[in-house]
């Protein structure tokens, strides 16, 4: 019986994987990178920051030299667009992340209960002083300015929604180009630059030529932080309802639908989860305002519940006097330690309100069938 033998079929280039570089050529090219950059920065007396600017710049010069020798030019430059992309993305988080550290290292440890529920009232340089001596916890919080903030932020939000949304429905559903549609997008594009004192001083004149001058109350201060959210209530929930499909409008027409129900029922809800970012952001573009504020609704450390009457304190104003005017001027660490917890917890509520808006967009946007 003859034996037959196999032969292997002879093994063929694979062209689809030819010149090019393997998957973990970036990742070499950047631990190359980190050791030139060392040796780079201790030329120059070592440094984390030019440590870090050495790197960079190497490893997207060395990606770039290695994959033109072995890609070809195309490949490289793509290489090298996503290099320099990738690395603005960094630039622009590095100080997101830089303040996001600071504050939660110093502001965590001030943020106790004492600190949630107490207010300033009563809260002298003596018992700063005696807290620092006798090493004790800090006396005193930021109650006040937590309700202040709290009361101020939900007036202005009150209203500045329903005028913001009414306006941008007359922008895109009603208006037809003319003279008052045109007259009101120029006057919200200049509302979106005023300096924030400018809304506070006219709040502060107007209710001041109503009710007498020196007049601050919480509601005055809801008003000016209103005149700053009102334009960019405005533009977001405007840029969203154009967006949504007019077949949706034609459609609901053709069943016989009215046009204010169609409003209601079809285009807002359609809109809801970007109307809702809109004013989410609108919200956190008034919630660290100072300066109005300390013009309309004046400092105060007691506990003020009526928006209507009394001056109020809020979180930014409560941060900005526990800087520039500690408690005890020989002793400005409880000062601080309040300062950094209140900057914490104004960041904590603004985070908050991005999940509260998520949570809504999510409840009232339209459900999707299959």
């Amino acid at each position: 019986m003859s034996q037959t033998t196999s032969t292997k079929p002879p093994v063929r280039k694979r062209t689809l994987t030819k010149n090019r570089l393997p998957a973990w050529t970036p990742w070499a090219v950047l631990v190359g990178s980190l050791v030139v950059g060392a040796a780079l920065s201790s030329l120059v007396g070592f440094h984390v920051a030019t440590w870090a600017l050495f790197s960079a710049a190497t490893f997207v010069i060395g990606l770039y030299i290695v994959t033109l020798s072995v890609e070809g030019g195309r490949r490289a430059s793509d290489r090298l667009a996503t290099s320099l992309i990738a690395g603005a993305f960094i630039i622009a988080v590095l100080p997101l992340i830089s303040v996001i550290w600071t504050v939660l290292e110093k502001g965590l440890p001030g943020l106790t209960y004492n600190f949630l529920f107490t207010s300033m009232n009563g809260m002298s340089g003596v018992v700063d002083n005696e807290t620092v001596a006798n090493g004790t916890s800090v006396l005193g919080g930021a109650y006040h300015a937590i309700v202040g903030t709290l009361l101020i932020t939900f007036w202005a939000t009150l209203i500045s929604v329903p005028v913001g949304l009414l306006t941008a429905v007359y922008l895109v559903e009603y208006s037809k180009g003319g003279s008052l549609s045109r007259g009101i997008t120029f006057f919200v594009d200049v509302m979106t630059g005023i300096p924030s004192i400018v809304a506070g001083l006219f709040a502060a004149a107007f209710f001041g030529l109503i009710f007498g001058p020196s007049t601050r109350t919480g509601f005055v201060a809801a008003v000016a932080l209103s005149v700053l959210m009102i334009p960019v209530v405005v533009r977001s929930t405007e840029e969203m309802l154009k967006i949504v499909p007019n077949e949706l409008r034609e459609a609901s027409y053709a069943l016989g639908v009215r046009k204010w129900r169609t409003i209601l029922k079809v285009v807002v809800p359609t809109a809801i989860s970007g109307i809702a970012s809109g004013v989410t952001l609108a919200i956190a573009r008034v919630i660290g305002e100072t300066a109005p504020l300390l013009v309309t609704a004046g400092y105060v450390n007691s506990i003020n519940w009526n928006v209507f009457g009394g001056w109020m304190t809020t979180l930014p104003t409560f941060i900005y006097r526990q800087l520039m005017n500690p408690t005890s001027p020989t002793n400005v660490e409880p000062s601080l330690q309040r300062a950094w917890a209140a900057a914490l917890l104004l960041i904590i509520i603004v985070m908050l309100l991005n999940l509260a808006a998520r949570l809504i967009a999510r409840i009232f946007a339209p459900k999707t069938g299959r």
